[in-house]
């Protein structure tokens, strides 16, 4: 398994971070998202599922991608010393860590973090990836693009209005993978950097 971590001295906390469907933990989009988070003192490890290990394009299995975060984790916990361990990740990888929460649920995951969730096909717009979230018992942060066509906003508010525990950001103008349009976005703030510190700010709401 391929991993990448990212944790910077003053880290407390530490956010198991899996990758979209179509490109590895190295990617720029995840290198970007990493960054931001470092430099508002989060810590991320981050890892490949095995399809992209292994090069195929087909996504894993949920069982596949579940037993992946039990491996990912293990080695977050015997390898890591952070005060606060979270979960999540950028589309189908934030998806997966919804799945593993309410199937596997963690004791020590203090809540997820879900960058772009995806929840529906483009252009297929519906609101069954989200049939299970109601059966997570730890807080989500949603961080998405009011562009994102993967989540319609009149879809995806509901959805998570729903929840007892969860909070929506929305990123102003940004797609699904974080791409803003400058002319039109009213906020000065670099989009990976506002989703930084709104997940900063949401992790010390918790405690």
């Amino acid at each position: 398994m391929t991993t990448i971590i990212h944790l910077p001295g003053n880290a407390d906390s530490l956010l198991i971070l899996a990758h979209g469907a179509g490109a590895p933990c190295s990617h720029p989009h995840m290198n970007a998202i990493a960054g931001a988070l470092a430099d508002v003192g989060i810590g991320t490890l981050r890892f490949n599922f095995p399809f992209m290990d292994e090069g195929r394009r087909r996504v894993d299995k949920i069982e596949v991608c579940l037993d992946a975060f039990d491996e990912i984790l293990k080695h977050a916990r015997e390898n890591t010393s952070a005060a606060s361990l979270f979960i999540g990740g950028h589309s189908f990888g934030g998806r997966m860590s919804t799945h593993y929460m309410a199937e596997r649920n963690a004791p020590d995951i203090q809540g997820l973090m879900l960058f772009s969730f995806p929840l529906h096909v483009a252009k297929k717009p519906d609101t069954k990836r989200a049939l299970h979230l109601p059966d997570i018992e730890r807080p989500l942060l949603f961080l998405s693009g009011t562009r994102d066509a993967l989540a319609e906003p009149d879809l995806l508010e509901p959805t998570v209005g729903k929840l007892s525990n969860a909070k929506l950001h929305w990123l102003e103008t940004a797609d699904h993978s974080f791409k803003i349009l400058k002319r039109t976005r009213t906020s000065t703030e670099n989009v990976y950097a506002e989703a930084a510190r709104v997940s900063n700010e949401w992790i010390t709401s918790l405690s």
